[in-house]
């Protein structure tokens, strides 16, 4: 056991750090699989959708779970680290929170 535990604390500082989104990409990806679906739905560019009054997204991890949702109902094909990178994009984008 104690052996164990000295493996891991030699091999925890080698493990990657978690990276930052990448908006950039979150931004493409938004553009290529869910700007479709949101004109269709809400016309003009599809930003209406971020914009409403009623919209039902109040925080990051609402935000999170609607991208999830989105991209199995498409079947986009994200990754999870594509979903965080879209969810990054909006919520800087559109959503804004504190």
């Amino acid at each position: 056991m104690r052996a164990a535990i000295g493996l891991l604390l030699i091999l925890l500082p080698a493990l990657p750090a978690a990276a930052a989104p990448d908006i950039e990409k979150g931004r493409r990806l938004h553009e290529q699989q869910c700007t479709r679906c949101h004109i269709e739905r809400y016309g003009g560019d599809g930003s209406q959708m971020y914009l409403r009054k009623d919209r039902l997204i109040r925080d990051r991890v609402a935000l999170g779970q609607r991208v999830a949702m989105c991209n199995t109902m498409i079947n986009a094909g994200f990754f999870p680290e594509d979903e965080e990178n879209v969810a990054a994009y909006l919520a800087q984008r559109y959503y804004k929170f504190k």
